[in-house]
């Protein structure tokens, strides 16, 4: 098989698997922990075989469940900034794979937060669509929730720490994978205004590095590093 078809024939595999994760309703009928959803699964992703950076988000919220487009909501705008590119950009899902960590909305817990996202997702469908990104050369790992699950392929002490300590020793995680690299990142929602005027290295020594890594993994060609940490 050519280069060419075998290229053609992974993206018809991806479409199809995309295609059964749009219709799974797994959290609703059946409730690995608690109870099933209350509400009808929307299923919330941004997935190309061509991606090369991935966002590995928690879970959508209200808004995003509504528009059924991830970020579209604050989150998003803020994100969008720390990552220094336009919502173009952003969508170009030739480039940028958007994929929670549970696909649907969880609900709201009784204090009006998001709840964690679904346990029932990422067993069933995460590793099936990674096999398929295979041209990844960045993961944004956006909370904790994401840096638990990814890191544990790579650092299964490291893991397990909190996330302000996995932020904190970004460099060592970055250090941990070439291909593709691997990023911390606190979540960008307004809930965490106090977690980032706590911690102003996070603006003043992080983001200009994930920027440039960005900007290197979405580039036409590979340079390795992008810049001195």
């Amino acid at each position: 098989m050519s280069s060419d078809s075998s290229a053609s024939y992974g993206a018809k595999q991806l479409d199809a698997l995309l295609a059964r994760v749009r219709a799974c309703r797994q959290c609703a009928s059946v409730a690995a922990k608690g109870k099933p959803l209350a509400h009808v699964p929307r299923p919330v992703l941004q997935v190309a075989p061509t991606a090369r950076l991935l966002i590995a988000g928690q879970a959508p919220g209200t808004r995003v469940h509504a528009s059924g487009v991830p970020f579209t909501d604050p989150s998003g705008e803020r994100l969008r900034t720390w990552l220094g590119i336009d919502a173009n950009t952003f969508y170009d899902e030739a480039r940028v794979a958007i994929l929670p960590m549970g696909f649907c909305f969880p609900g709201l817990d009784d204090k009006g937060g998001d709840r964690p996202p679904r346990p029932e997702c990422a067993p069933l469908w995460r590793g099936s669509i990674l096999d398929h990104l295979k041209d990844l050369r960045l993961i944004l790992m956006v909370g904790g929730y994401a840096q638990r699950w990814h890191l544990s392929l790579y650092d299964a002490t490291l893991a397990r720490r909190p996330l302000t300590e996995i932020v904190a020793c970004w460099r060592d995680v970055l250090a941990l994978s070439q291909a593709p690299r691997l990023m911390p990142l606190p979540h960008p929602s307004w809930r965490n205004n106090g977690w980032l005027r706590r911690n102003p290295w996070f603006e003043a020594e992080l983001l200009p590095i994930l920027r440039a890594e960005v900007v290197n993994a979405l580039a036409t060609s590979i340079r390795r590093p992008p810049t001195r940490l």
